[in-house]
């Protein structure tokens, strides 16, 4: 059993996207500093972020919450990094590198979802039972 948070080899590459992002945007125009700058950052920071805190909250439908919001924040970082490249602040060399180590958390992140969350409690599931 891991003893903390910082063990998941998924929020270890997390964190090493978002030190990317960071060093990727360092070269952005100034005028996007709190435009596509701050987007890019925000959400290279939340998939970390809610890996970490998922994984604090003691529930494993909670856990599922967040690895969900952490896996909505890495497409993110996917299409703002397309943005970013169209825009020609990025090369695609860059984009690319970046786009390898999301794609391989957003796998980490599919798989581990169905593994913590019950069949029976899938928002689709609990959808069904509303309608």
């Amino acid at each position: 059993m891991l003893s903390s948070y910082q063990e998941l080899i998924v929020w270890q590459k997390a964190m090493d996207l978002c030190v990317e992002i960071y060093r990727l945007t360092e070269s952005f125009p100034r005028g996007e500093v709190y435009g596509l700058t701050s987007q890019l950052r925000r959400a290279g920071v939340s998939i970390a972020s809610n890996i970490a805190e998922g994984y604090g909250r003691g529930s494993r439908g909670e856990y599922c919450q967040f690895l969900a919001i952490a896996r909505g924040s890495n497409h993110e970082v996917q299409t703002q990094l397309l943005i970013a490249e169209r825009l020609g602040f990025l090369t695609r060399d860059n984009r690319l590198r970046a786009e390898g180590l999301s794609e391989e958390i957003g796998r980490m992140l599919s798989k581990m979802l169905p593994e913590l969350h019950p069949r029976d409690a899938s928002p689709r599931h609990i959808m069904q039972r509303r309608g």
